[in-house]
């Protein structure tokens, strides 16, 4: 398993712009080979710094899965209109790619049916 992640610093004030971008966007993952899930995450606020941190957060079967992800007609597609927000970045997103080691699951109890 290999998880991709994304982290952009949004200047305080862009925070709903920015989720809008991301909520509004037709990425097409669900249709691609090894793709497993997708998080989009907000974190702190650093006042210092006057922005926000979110991270994008994708799960994939393997790392040649993302890699054929990135080089896809429907990344591109996902990724056309980027620039093109009212969105205030404070500097470029990191990225940094994870191979998974090991993974744990919390199993339900049994007989309950669990939403998440």
């Amino acid at each position: 398993m290999y998880t991709a992640m994304n982290r952009f610093k949004v200047q305080n004030g862009s925070e709903e712009a920015f989720e809008d971008v991301w909520k509004n966007r037709d990425s097409s993952l669900s249709g691609m080979q090894g793709f497993r899930e997708f998080h989009l995450l907000r974190g702190p606020v650093n006042e210092t710094q006057g922005c926000t941190l979110f991270a994008s957060h994708t799960v994939w079967a393997s790392q040649e899965d993302f890699v054929a992800w990135t080089k896809s007609e429907n990344f591109r597609a996902a990724h056309r209109n980027a620039g093109g927000s009212k969105v205030h970045y404070l500097g470029h997103p990191q990225f940094e790619g994870f191979s998974v080691l090991e993974r744990r699951l919390n199993a339900p109890p049994p007989n309950s049916s669990r939403a998440d």
